[in-house]
C-alpha cells in the first residue's frame, strides 16, 4: 500500500522510477489481510508522526477514492465502552481525539447505542461516535497507486526480491540493488518492504528499528449477517492492541477481528483454533446473532510492528535513501499522507522535483463494492456489451466482461489470488467451488491474455 502510493507521488516528476516487489502482484502480503477500515486517526497518539500522517492520509484518499471509483462507505463508528473500566477511559479518549485534530466525536449514551444498534450484546454502558471513520477496499487502492503510477511511466517489476544493496558504488555514483531478476542501480532508494523493511535497512547500515510480526486473525461473516451492524463497532483499546471489532465491509460481509499476536516467522498467516475461538466468543458478546451467521472465510494477516510506537520513516540525504517502515495497520489510512510526507522530504534533501507534463490523475476503476452500481446491474452497458451480463461468479455477480478487463488492464493479475483481488471472483460463499474451473479457463484464454500484458 506505501510503496505503490509513494511510487505514484514520484510518477507525476521527471523522474525515472522503478517498482520492485518480492510478490507476483502489487497489494499482497499486509496491504490485503486487513480490516479495510478508513481511520480518521482519532485514537493515535497525539504529537506522533503517525497522528498527523493519518489525518492528512485520511483526507486525500477519501477524496482520490471518490476520483478513482474506490469503493468507501461512511458508516461512522462507535466505541464501546462494556465495563466501569471502560466507561472511565472514554473521556480520555474523546480528549486525545481533539487533541488529533478530530473535534466530531461525541458521547452516545446506553439508550441511544441500543437504538441504533439493536443486535447489540447486552450490558453496553456507553459508547463514543466518530462519525467520520469508513470502510474501503483495500484491493482496489493499492492497484489504483499502481496503475497511476505505471502510467506515469514507472516501470513495475514484479516477483523482484531484493536480496542485497550497496550503498553508493564508486564508480557509477549510485546504489546496487541485487535482486531476484538482476541488478538494479539508482540515485536514490526508498525502502516500503513492510515486513522486510528493517533486512533493507540493515543492507544500508540502519539498525535501528526491527520488524516484530504481530499477526491478526479475522472472519468474515456471509452477506445475510449485514443486517446485524449498522457502524464499525470498536472496543475500547489497551496498550497492548486495539482489541476486536466488529465491522460490515463494502463487499456486504461482516468482519470479526482481528487477534494480535506476536510471531517469529514473517510468513505465518495461517489462521489458528485458539485464534478463531477467541473471536467467536468476543463475538457473542459484541452481537451475538453474528456467531450464528454463516462463515464465508478466515484469513489472517501480519503487521509490521516494531519496538517503537510511531512510524519509522527518516531520509538520508547524505546516502540519498527514505526509510519508510514501521507502518504497522494504519497504512491503508494513512498512505496518501504518508507518500506526500516522504517525497517533501526527499525533495529537502536534495531529489530534484519537475513536475512532468501530462500529468493524468487518478485512474478510473472497476467497482467491485455492494453499495454502488455493478455491471451485471447496469442495462445499459449490457447493452453495449453482453459480457457484461453474462455472471461466472454467481454468489459475488462476476461477470466475464469484468474477468476480461481485469486480465487486460494496465497490471493485470498474475493468478486467481490476483483476480480475486480485481473482481471479487471466488470470494462468496462457496469459495470457489462452482466457478474456479471456468475462471481459470478463462484466464488461459487468448482473447482474454490479449490485453498490455504484466509490465516489464
Amino acid at each position: 500500500m506505501v510503496g505503490t502510493a509513494i511510487a505514484r507521488a514520484l510518477s507525476r516528476y521527471d523522474l525515472a522510477v522503478v517498482l520492485a516487489d518480492a510478490a507476483n502482484d502489487v497489494g499482497t502480503g499486509t496491504t490485503k489481510a486487513n480490516t479495510a477500515i478508513l481511520h480518521t486517526g482519532f485514537d493515535a497518539v497525539p504529537g506522533s508522526l503517525e497522528s498527523r500522517l493519518l489525518r492528512r492520509g485520511h483526507a486525500l484518499l477519501a477524496g482520490y477514492a471518490a476520483q478513482a471509483g474506490i469503493p468507501v462507505e461512511r458508516t461512522g463508528a462507535l466505541l464501546i465502552a462494556w465495563t466501569p473500566e471502560q466507561l472511565q477511559a472514554l473521556p480520555e479518549i474523546t480528549d486525545k481525539a481533539r487533541h488529533n485534530g478530530y473535534a466530531s466525536i461525541r458521547a452516545v449514551p446506553a439508550a441511544e447505542l441500543y437504538r441504533r444498534e439493536p443486535h447489540l450484546g447486552p450490558g453496553a454502558l456507553a459508547a463514543l461516535e466518530i462519525p467520520d471513520e469508513s470502510i474501503v477496499c483495500p484491493w482496489t487502492t493499492p492497484l489504483a497507486f499502481a496503475t497511476e503510477a505505471v502510467r506515469g511511466g514507472v516501470r513495475l517489476r514484479l516477483d523482484c526480491r531484493v536480496t542485497g544493496a550497496q550503498p553508493e558504488a564508486a564508480q557509477t555514483g549510485a546504489h546496487l540493488i541485487r535482486t531476484t531478476r538482476g541488478t538494479l542501480r539508482s540515485r536514490w532508494l526508498v525502502n516500503a518492504a513492510g515486513l522486510g523493511a528493517d533486512r533493507i535497512d540493515a543492507m544500508l547500515g540502519g539498525g535501528g528499528f526491527t520488524v516484530r510480526p504481530r499477526r491478526g486473525e479475522l472472519i468474515v461473516f456471509d452477506k445475510l449477517a449485514r443486517p446485524l451492524v449498522g457502524s464499525i463497532l470498536l472496543p475500547v483499546p489497551t496498550a497492548q492492541t486495539k482489541g476486536v471489532l466488529v465491522a460490515p465491509t463494502v463487499y456486504g460481509n461482516v468482519l470479526l477481528g482481528p487477534t494480535a499476536e506476536e510471531v517469529e516467522d514473517r510468513s505465518d498467516t495461517a489462521t489458528t483454533a485458539a485464534g478463531l475461538a477467541a473471536l467467536l466468543e468476543a463475538g457473542r458478546t459484541i452481537v451475538p446473532d453474528l456467531v450464528r451467521e454463516q462463515v464465508t472465510a478466515t484469513y489472517a494477516g501480519l503487521r509490521a510492528a516494531t519496538e517503537h510506537r510511531d512510524y519509522q520513516i527518516r531520509v538520508d540525504a547524505g546516502l540519498r535513501y527514505a526509510c519508510v517502515a514501521g507502518i504497522r495497520s494504519t497504512g491503508l489510512s494513512a498512505s496518501l499522507g504518508i507518500a506526500e510526507y516522504v517525497v517533501d522530504q526527499m525533495a529537502g534533501a536534495g531529489l530534484p522535483l519537475k513536475e512532468r507534463d501530462g500529468v493524468a490523475g487518478p485512474p478510473a476503476m472497476p467497482y467491485i463494492g455492494q453499495a454502488g452500481v455493478r455491471p451485471y446491474q447496469d442495462a445499459g452497458r449490457i447493452a453495449a456489451d453482453p459480457d457484461y451480463g453474462r455472471i461466472v461468479c454467481h454468489c459475488e455477480r462476476v461477470t466475464r466482461g469484468e474477468i476480461r478487463d481485469a486480465l487486460a488492464s494496465t497490471v493485470p493479475p498474475a493468478d486467481t489470488d490476483g483476480l480475486r483481488r480485481r473482481t471479487r471472483a471466488m470470494n462468496g460463499r462457496c469459495q470457489g467451488f462452482y466457478c474456479a474451473a471456468t475462471v481459470s479457463a478463462m484466464m488461459t484464454e487468448p482473447a482474454m491474455a490479449d490485453g498490455p500484458g504484466r509490465p516489464a
